[in-house]
């Protein structure tokens, strides 16, 4: 009997760590340091339409969040202290800094009322009201929020899901 226990409670163990390992390449980024991400064409908060390719030449911060995560919304006022900091600012190798924001939602009034509450006053706001089937976060394979790629000035990745201490220091060094 205790050996038939031990060997179930080994077998459910097992189970539990291939499942956990199973989840977390699951959720994984899609690109990677140095890999070129696909352009998309989308409309922004104010109808605007906009291209990533349109920021050729500045860093890029892209960051699919979402009104209702916890995570996302702690993050926002470093985000926009980040925004603060380094928006219209020189760099030594790119024409400035630019947040775009992808917000993986159901409900746009709830979405418009997060960026309101949290200022996130920068004008590149796109919404996927389908949550992660929606196109961009689809293309992206984003699977969890928040995630963010630190994009280069030719739109490859250049860091991914930085902590903000990391943002803050390549930015301070490409002053």
């Amino acid at each position: 009997m205790k050996k038939t226990f031990s060997i179930i409670t080994n077998i459910l163990l097992g189970l539990a760590v291939v499942g956990f390992i199973g989840y977390k390449v699951y959720i994984m980024p899609k690109f990677g340091d140095g890999e070129k991400v696909p352009s998309f064409t989308t409309t922004l908060i104010n109808g605007n339409s906009f291209s990533l390719d349109d920021m050729n030449g500045r860093y890029v911060l892209l960051d699919f969040w979402g009104s209702w995560c916890g995570p996302c919304r702690i993050e926002s006022p470093d985000l926009v202290e980040l925004h603060k900091k380094f928006y219209g600012k020189k760099f030594t190798d790119a024409s400035g800094f630019d947040i775009v924001s992808v917000a993986i939602e159901t409900n746009e009034t709830r979405w418009k009322k997060a960026i309101q509450k949290d200022n996130l006053n920068w004008p590149h706001h796109i919404v996927q009201l389908d949550r992660f089937d929606g196109p961009i976060a689809t293309q992206y394979g984003v699977k969890e929020i928040p995630t963010k790629y630190l994009l280069d000035t030719d739109g490859s990745v250049l860091m991914v899901n930085p902590s903000f201490s990391e943002l803050n220091a390549f930015f301070e060094e490409k002053m």
